[in-house]
């Protein structure tokens, strides 16, 4: 099992946007910057974040992004679920055809461990992330 950069991307930004939403909509360049990842792979990702009504954009001049709800209310599994990552541990993709069509002998102690996975990504919030006192030095260190 492997979390992908379009995971990772995601909830970091995410984050970076809980940390600074204080400020007003907060641009992807600015997001692209403090966390040295591609703009053009920010645009894509907030736009399944923007469907998944995680997000939403604000146009104009100052405009960008802010979270649609509270930081308590956005978990790091709706992130990761919104990005079409998939935290899945069988070697099957969780369909039960991993040996010869049939389930192998493993397949449901896998298959726990990706819902155990889910669940406890369900359980941390933006908020949990932000309150994280590691948090704080990361983000001041990248402030402008």
């Amino acid at each position: 099992m492997r979390l992908t950069t379009r995971g990772r991307y995601a909830v970091t930004a995410m984050l970076d946007l809980a940390l600074h939403g204080d400020k007003g909509p907060i641009s992807l360049a600015d997001i692209s910057q403090r966390q040295e990842i591609s703009l053009s792979y920010l645009e894509q990702l907030f736009a399944k974040l923007r469907q998944m009504d995680l997000v939403s954009s604000v146009r104009g001049p100052g405009g960008g992004y802010r979270l649609s709800r509270d930081c308590t209310a956005i978990n790091v599994a709706e992130i990761i679920d919104a990005v079409n990552e998939s935290i899945d541990a069988t070697s099957c993709n969780g369909k039960g055809n991993c040996q010869n069509g049939g389930v192998c002998l493993t397949h449901y102690l896998w298959d726990d461990l990706s819902q155990q996975i889910h669940r406890f990504l369900s359980g941390i919030t933006l908020d949990s992330l932000v309150q994280q006192q590691e948090v704080r030095p990361v983000m001041l260190s990248g402030a402008e």
